[in-house]
Order: structure tokens, then C-alpha cells, then sequence
């Protein structure tokens, strides 16, 4: 199977776990926009919990609730990042962001539900003992929570507040909470679910994750609006410093390659049941949105 239609195809599983996690909740507005915020998008971080889960010999059908989880924990974030307190944004995947297709409190409650449902996710019997599921438990809140994704997205709030552009060193450390943490917990998980060692996908992912977002700060300048589903160059406008205004462009995509080159090494260990996670590394810097 190619790698796009093996990315599909773990899409639609995951949805398929999100739909029935959302069919057994009220049907209720803030319900109907849990559902509408999940909808769409490829499913990254979701595919590397199956994909690590799989490549270590956990079947999909047992890692496929920790990667709804994931994909749950990062709509959320959208939801909130979307909102004008945040990043004011009015589109995300081709889509009205929630808070324009509902409102402001919807959004709100949405996300906070988004989150809690990524917990509970978690607990699903499926996944293994009680003592894999903590550990799964532990690793979502510590790579979402204070020291990871907030803090990451906290950073960024506050260098924009400040009017006083970043440096290398410091946007490389914000990215690696506010994109970084959450890609690195999918990656580890299959680790954890098959209850080996996670370091070498724990380098694979710190590697991918920047490589990723220099990709969406190249996206953000050289993209085409209509296939990212979203507003670009909205970093430029805002007068924030990226990968790409400190690198310049050139450079900023040879960082990138390199990265990936990197990520791919530490799969090594892993011989040729790794071509997957290869595959999704070199994918991350040739996509389109």
C-alpha cells in the first residue's frame, strides 16, 4: 500500500473510533461541534500511534483509541488557537473555524470537551493494562499540558505581546512544546502499548516535529491558501520572527532535509519495518498543507 493511501486509510479508522465516542454522548450542540472539529485534516499524529504501534507488532485495532486520543487532544488545541484571543483565525481546513460556524462559548466548551474525551479515550481497556494505560495517561498530559504544547503556545503569546522578535535558539525551544511535545507522545505510544524501549522513536519524533514546523513556516510564504485549507502568511503580517525570516528560505529548507535525515537514522534499529515512519517523515516536508 502507498504511503497517501495507507495515511486514508488510518484516517478513516480513527474517525471511526471519534464517531462512536461522540454517537454515545448527548446530542447536543457543544457535541455536534466536538464532531465538526475533528472532521477533516490528515490524521498525522494519529497515524504515528498506529504506525509505531504497528511497526512494534500492536494491531490497529488495539492502538487505534490512543490515536483518536491524539487526534482529540490536537483538535482542541485548534479550537482554542483559532479563537480571537489567540490567533484569530476564521478558517481551518478549508472549514469556518468553530467559533465562526457557532460561537465563542461553544468553541470553548467544545475544546474543554475535546480534551477531557482524549483521557477518557485513553482508559479504553483495549489498550492494554492499567499500568500501560496510565503510562499513556501521563505521557498525553505532561506533552499537552504546562511543560509541552501550552507552554509552547504561552511562548508565542507572549514574544507576540512583547513586539520583540525571537531568536533561533528560542523559537526552536517554543516549537518544541507548541508542535514538538504532542508529536513526540504519538510517536513514543506504540513504544509504550508494545512495552519496549521508546527512545529511538523519541529521537525519530524531536527531529520530525521541528522538521514539521519549519515545513509549515515554509508553507505559511510559498503555499497556495486554497490547498492548506487555511490562512497564510499570517506570521509575516503579524511581524513574527520564523524559521524561514532567520534562515531565509534556502536555508530553512535545507534544515528540514537534514532533520528528516536524522529522523530517519534513528529508525534504523528498526530495519526495513520502519520504511512506514520513513515514509511519513519525508512526506512531512513535501506536503502541501
Amino acid at each position: 500500500m502507498s504511503f497517501p493511501a495507507l495515511l486514508a486509510a488510518d484516517a478513516s479508522l480513527i474517525q471511526t473510533r471519534l464517531d462512536a465516542a461522540f454517537a454515545s454522548l448527548p446530542d447536543q450542540p457543544v457535541t455536534r461541534a466536538m464532531a465538526y472539529a475533528t472532521t477533516g485534516g490528515k490524521r498525522l499524529r494519529g497515524f504515528l500511534v498506529l504506525e509505531s504501534a504497528r511497526m512494534l507488532g500492536v494491531a490497529p485495532a488495539v492502538s487505534v483509541s490512543a490515536a483518536a486520543a491524539v487526534e482529540a487532544l490536537h483538535a482542541y488545541s485548534l479550537v482554542h488557537d483559532d479563537l480571537p484571543a489567540m490567533d484569530d483565525d476564521s478558517l481551518r481546513r478549508g472549514q469556518p473555524t468553530l467559533h465562526i460556524r457557532w460561537d465563542e462559548a461553544t468553541a470553548i466548551l467544545a475544546g474543554d470537551a475535546l480534551q477531557t474525551l482524549a483521557f477518557e479515550l485513553l482508559t479504553d481497556p483495549a489498550l492494554g493494562s492499567a499500568e500501560i494505560r496510565l503510562k499513556l495517561v501521563a505521557g498525553l498530559a505532561k506533552a499537552s499540558g504546562a511543560a509541552g504544547m501550552v507552554l509552547g503556545q504561552a511562548l508565542d503569546i507572549a514574544a507576540e505581546s512583547a513586539g520583540t522578535p525571537l531568536t533561533l535558539e528560542e523559537i526552536t525551544a517554543l516549537q518544541a512544546g507548541k508542535t514538538g511535545a504532542l508529536i513526540g507522545f504519538a510517536a513514543e505510544s506504540g513504544a509504550i502499548l508494545a512495552e519496549q524501549n521508546p527512545r529511538p522513536l523519541r529521537a525519530y519524533a524531536a527531529a520530525l516535529g521541528l522538521a514539521f514546523q519549519i515545513a509549515d513556516d515554509i508553507l505559511d510564504v510559498t503555499g497556495d491558501a486554497a490547498k492548506a485549507g487555511k490562512r497564510l502568511q499570517k506570521d509575516a503580517d503579524a511581524g513574527k520572527a520564523t524559521f524561514v525570516s532567520l534562515l531565509g528560505l534556502d536555508a530553512a529548507r535545507a534544515r528540514a532535509k537534514w532533520l528528516i535525515d536524522e529522523a530517519c537514522d534513528h529508525l534504523l534499529p528498526y530495519g526495513a519495518s520502519a520504511q512506514n515512519l520513513i515514509d511519513c517523515a519525508r512526506f512531512t516536508i513535501a506536503r502541501e498543507s
